[in-house]
C-alpha cells in the first residue's frame, strides 16, 4: 500500500473522494454509444473551464506535455518561425518542441521569476515579420510567475500571429478567458487546479488555429496528436471514427472534477485560490519566508519562496514528507536548492492546507 500524502507541490494536487469514486466506475468501451453522450458533456464542461465556445475543445489522452506537443505539431510546419517567451522551464521546453517540429524558434529570454514583457515580445515580432505564431506560458510552474495573457494575445493578433498559450497551471486557478482574450490555441493539464489525476491534457483550438491546420502543405508529424484525426473521434457526432483507446476511467475522473468546478463557479474558484494565497502569504512572511516573484505577478496557486540561509532544502522537504506526509516542491534549473514551490491548487487550496504547511515548516525549524 502506498502512503496517503497531502499534495502541496507544483502538481499533482489532492484528488477528492468524489473524483476518485468516479474513476472507480465500471469501464465501458471507448466507442460504446453510452460513452458518446458522456464525451459531449465532458467537452462542454471543458469549454466552461476555458471560458470558450470553441467546438474543438477536448482532452488529449496524455499529460500536459502532450498538450504542448499537440499545439505545436498541428500549427507549425518545417521552416515556420515562431517567437517563444522563455521565463522558466516550460518556455524552454516550448523551444525544444518547436525545433523538433522542424520550425525555427525565436527564443526571447527573461529572468526566471519575472513575467513575459510585452515590449520585448513586440521587438521580436517586429524583427521577425514572417513568424506564424507567438507562444508563452501563462503561469510558469517552475517560478510561480504570471504573465498577462490578454495583452500578449492582443500583441500576437496585431502582428498577424497565432497565439499558443500554456495554461497547465492556470486552468481553474486564475482568471483565464479564451474567447475574450482571443487565444488561438491553448493547453492545460488535469492534475493541477482541476484536481483530477494526472494523465490528461485539455486543449482548445480556435477558428484561426483550425484554419492554419487545414492549410498545411504537409500532415502533422505526429499521427497520434493530429487534430484532424482527433476531431473525428471527439467531435464526430453520434458516429465516432476510431482513433485510439481512450482512457475511459481517467475521463470519468476529469468529468467529475469539472462538475465540481461548475458547482463552485469558475470565478468563485479563482477567488478561492486568491484568498488562500493571501492567507498563506501572511503566514509564510510571519516565519521569515520571502517570495521570489513581485507581488503583482505572483500565482496564487503556486507560491515560490526563497529558502533561508542555513536551511537545508532536502532535509526540510524530507521532514515534511516523513513526519507530516506533506509534499512541497523543490526548485528547478537555476533555482534548484534556492526555493520551495508551495502549491495551493484545486482541492489543495483550503485554509486547512495552509495551516498544515506552516505548522510543518515550523516543526522543521523554518521560522524567524
Amino acid at each position: 500500500m502506498l502512503p496517503k500524502r497531502t499534495l502541496m507541490g507544483p502538481g499533482p494536487s489532492d484528488v477528492s473522494r468524489e473524483v476518485l469514486e468516479a474513476m472507480s466506475q465500471p469501464t465501458i468501451g471507448h466507442l460504446d454509444p453510452a460513452f458518446v453522450g458522456f464525451m459531449d458533456e465532458l467537452n462542454e464542461l471543458l469549454r466552461l473551464a476555458f471560458q470558450t465556445k470553441n467546438p474543438i475543445t477536448l482532452p488529449i489522452s496524455a499529460p500536459g506535455s502532450a498538450g504542448m506537443e499537440c499545439c505545436f505539431v498541428n500549427l507549425l510546419e518545417p521552416g515556420d518561425e515562431v517567437v517563444i517567451a522563455v521565463n522558466g522551464v516550460f518556455g524552454g521546453r516550448m523551444v525544444e518542441v518547436a525545433r523538433r517540429c522542424g520550425a525555427t524558434p525565436i527564443a526571447v529570454e527573461f529572468d526566471w521569476g519575472t513575467p513575459v514583457e510585452p515590449d520585448k515580445m513586440e521587438d521580436a515580432l517586429k524583427a521577425h515579420p514572417d513568424a506564424v505564431a507567438m507562444a508563452f506560458v501563462h503561469s510558469e510552474t517552475s517560478t510561480g510567475a504570471r504573465s498577462d495573457a490578454e495583452i500578449l494575445c492582443a500583441l500576437a493578433k496585431k502582428y498577424d500571429c497565432l497565439s499558443i498559450v500554456d495554461a497547465v497551471t492556470s486552468l481553474g486557478g486564475i482568471e483565464l478567458r479564451v474567447d475574450d482574450w482571443g487565444i488561438d490555441a491553448i493547453y492545460s493539464g488535469s492534475q493541477k487546479c482541476l484536481s483530477a489525476p494526472p494523465g490528461l491534457s485539455p486543449v482548445s483550438f480556435g477558428e484561426q488555429a483550425m484554419a492554419k491546420l487545414k492549410q498545411r502543405s504537409t500532415p502533422p508529424q505526429s499521427w497520434f496528436l493530429d487534430m484532424n484525426l482527433l476531431t473525428g473521434y471527439w467531435g464526430g457526432g453520434a458516429k465516432r471514427a476510431y482513433h485510439h483507446t481512450a482512457p475511459v476511467n481517467a475521463l470519468y475522473a476529469l468529468h467529475a472534477a469539472l462538475e465540481i468546478l461548475k458547482r463552485e463557479g469558475v470565478e468563485n474558484a479563482w477567488k478561492r485560490h486568491a484568498d488562500n494565497h493571501q492567507l498563506l502569504r501572511a503566514e509564510l512572511e510571519s516565519i521569515g519566508l520571502d517570495f521570489i516573484v513581485a507581488e503583482e505577478y505572483r500565482l496564487p496557486q503556486l507560491n515560490s519562496v526563497s529558502i533561508p540561509d542555513g536551511i537545508d532544502d532536502a532535509e526540510v522537504r524530507s521532514h515534511l514528507l516523513n513526519e507530516f506526509n506533506l509534499e512541497i516542491g523543490a526548485g528547478l534549473g537555476p533555482l534548484a536548492g534556492k526555493i520551495w514551490r508551495i502549491g495551493l491548487m484545486g482541492a489543495s487550496s483550503t485554509p486547512e492546507h495552509v495551516a498544515l504547511c506552516v505548522s510543518a515548516l515550523k516543526s522543521a525549524g523554518v521560522s524567524r
